[in-house]
């Protein structure tokens, strides 16, 4: 007699990790290399524009994100670099990576707003349009790309965030290039020529031996 039982079966949890690890790394690709892409062209920018009195006009200024600060795009790019690195380095070097592109996307940000109250690209400009060291730009406005680095800055630190929770899970660069000091086994030997095959003889009589001695 059979028994009917409402108890379920257990289901596996593999495919949930799984599942998670591959939506993280893409996730981690994507706002890393977005991330970057946007710090670096929000560089190339301008930040800001003002004025200088020359001979009792105002002469226009203008800097780019590069002119103000060079720390944004030098992290932008030590982020992507690690983005990188974390696939072809495992356990403790992973978290380590990791660690440095989180810390680059951060410093991203941090620069990046810290540009907006940076004065000093626009006062070398000053003075050099009007010939006096000490020349200062008189008044000073800022553009929208030192908030566009800034979110850059922040898809970077997102990377970093989602390779120290789940890098873990993340597959590693192909191991088949490298050497595990392992033996590898030799081919077969090949089987030993049967002397009496016609193809043996005449090789032998080649060389000049005698195939009736043996």
């Amino acid at each position: 007699m059979e028994y009917v039982t409402a108890v379920p079966h257990p289901r596996s949890d593999t495919p949930g990790p799984a599942r998670s690890g591959r939506r993280s790394l893409a996730l981690a690709l994507l706002f890393g290399a977005l991330g970057a892409a946007v710090v670096l062209l929000a560089t190339r920018r301008g930040w800001s524009d003002g004025t200088a009195t020359v001979a009792g006009g105002e002469f226009p200024l203008s800097a780019a994100g590069s002119d103000v600060t060079g720390v944004p795009a030098a992290l932008a790019i030590v982020g992507l670099a690690s983005l990188v690195a974390v696939f072809a380095v495992k356990r403790a070097g992973r978290l380590l990576v990791a660690a440095l592109l989180a810390l680059s996307g951060a410093g991203t940000v941090a620069s990046a707003l810290l540009g907006l109250s940076d004065s000093s690209a626009l006062d070398e400009q000053a003075a050099a349009a009007t010939g006096d060291t000490a020349a200062t730009v008189d008044t000073m406005t800022h553009t929208g790309w030192p908030y566009v680095a800034a979110a850059g800055g922040l898809l970077l630190l997102l990377a970093g965030l989602l390779a120290l929770r789940y890098g873990r899970s993340w597959p590693a660069m192909s191991g088949r290039y490298e050497r595990d000091g392992s033996v590898r086994p030799r081919r077969a030997a090949r089987a030993a020529a049967d002397p009496e095959r016609p193809e043996e003889i005449w090789k032998a009589l080649d060389r000049g031996e005698d195939p009736t001695s043996a």
